[in-house]
């Protein structure tokens, strides 16, 4: 193989890595990072590069088994037992409008500060995604692809900007600051619901798998797994340098000043932006408000891609005998069901944005075990073809994960319904 076709390969496999970060940099980065720097300075940055760490190998079993079975992980999850395949379906119905409603309200707060358009965060959220919905039928996963790729590079330069103003600005602790305990149920509570989405939930190793899949039939190239994993990595190792650069940011503007954070999306939003703009001076809005709305967009719109794609594929497993053409028109009856369920939910909790996101963190972080530990036995399996199983450092920082997040859960359950 030359190095033209090389170039060629890895360029054809540039894409789920991307999307996969879409989705990730979001809820976990603008509001709980954010959070995390304004309420704890720069305490929490050891937690959150553990959370990175120990969970890297569960997200990156994802494209590992796309690469080198030609499946999705939903196939993989049905060849090692309807349990696991079940267990998923599951999970997937538990926490998808919990997700999917999360994430849109804090866009929908975003969304009403840069467009100034007063509206409840209910009927916002309605547009935003109806709006996604029409791209997505629009453009299917060709347009996503490129939405995502150009949303990435406009939410890099504008991050890297105001990060850089930030530090040249310097903390604004007021003076008489008393600094929070971290180690108490309170601070407990926070990092489980940060560890939650840190950087992500694990559905999103499912969503990769699928999207891997997507880009090769696109393509036409069925990526080699050290383009497949480069893809990956690309995505994930720049989550985690967003996910520094928020709590830096929140440490920086926030840290010590006396703000009160409102749980109503639209007043968090303008709080937020306020913050940044009083500190940075008013040059700094339109490269704030855009930061953060092509953040949320960015996961708002692969969720809502994501959740009807998964959810089409485990129809198509239990109904082998669908014909491809009536396939195309299950994605769209579960965007539907995903649209109108996100709605409902947010109807009745739309006024208690901070609520719904430590619930929607929450649920993802005391589920996280069960799903790395399916992922684990999966790439571990006689059903990965020879050579393409994990190395066995990976193995090893698996297992370190997996009991991580078993422990860190059961001490958060214990913490939460037995402690005092």
């Amino acid at each position: 193989m030359t190095s033209s076709d090389r170039y060629s390969g890895f360029i054809k496999s540039l894409g789920p890595g991307l999307l996969w970060a879409g989705a990730a940099i979001g809820v976990s980065h603008l509001v709980q990072s954010t959070r995390a720097g304004a309420s704890y300075g720069f305490a929490l940055v050891g937690i959150v590069l553990v959370a990175n760490v120990l969970k890297y190998p569960f997200f990156e079993y994802g494209p590992r088994y796309a690469a080198a079975t030609g499946e999705s992980l939903l196939e993989g999850y049905k060849r090692l037992g309807n349990w696991a395949f079940v267990i998923y379906l599951i999970l997937t119905f538990g926490m998808m409008f919990t997700i999917q409603a999360a994430v849109t309200v804090v866009t929908a707060g975003i969304a009403s500060q840069l467009f100034g358009v007063e509206l409840s965060p209910l009927i916002w959220s309605g547009i935003l995604l109806v709006s996604c919905a029409l791209l997505l039928i629009w453009g299917k996963y060709a347009l996503l692809d490129k939405l995502v790729k150009i949303i990435i590079i406009v939410l890099s330069l504008s991050t890297i900007i105001a990060v850089i103003a930030a530090v040249n600005h310097g903390m604004a602790i007021q003076p008489g600051f008393v600094k929070p305990i971290v180690w108490d149920l309170a601070g407990i509570s926070f990092m489980v619901v940060l560890i939650g989405w840190m950087p992500s939930a694990f559905d999103v190793a499912v969503w990769s798998s699928i999207w891997t899949i997507e880009r090769s039939k696109q393509t036409g190239h069925k990526p080699l797994m050290k383009e497949a994993l480069f893809d990956f990595n690309l995505g994930y190792f720049g989550t985690v340098i967003f996910a520094l650069v928020f709590l830096t940011l929140g440490a920086m503007v926030m840290y010590g000043s006396g703000e009160q954070f409102s749980p109503r999306a639209g007043v968090f939003a303008g709080q937020l932006i306020a913050l940044f703009t009083n500190t940075l001076g008013s040059w700094s809005y339109p490269i704030i408000i855009i930061a953060a709305f092509t953040t949320m967009f960015s996961t708002t719109l692969t969720c809502l891609d994501a959740f009807p794609r998964v959810l089409r594929r485990s129809t198509e497993i239990v109904f082998p005998t669908i014909q491809q053409d009536r396939s195309e028109w299950i994605y769209w009856v579960w965007m539907i069901v995903v649209i109108g369920g996100s709605l409902l939910l947010l109807s009745v909790l739309a006024t208690s944005m901070r609520f719904m996101v430590d619930l929607a963190t929450t649920l993802s972080f005391v589920t996280a075990p069960i799903l790395a530990i399916i992922n684990y036995r999966l790439v571990t399996s006689e059903h990965m073809p020879e050579g393409t199983t994990p190395p066995q450092w990976l193995k090893i920082l698996s297992w370190v994960g997996m009991l991580f997040l078993i422990v860190f859960s059961i001490m958060f359950l214990w913490w939460k319904f037995f402690s005092g």
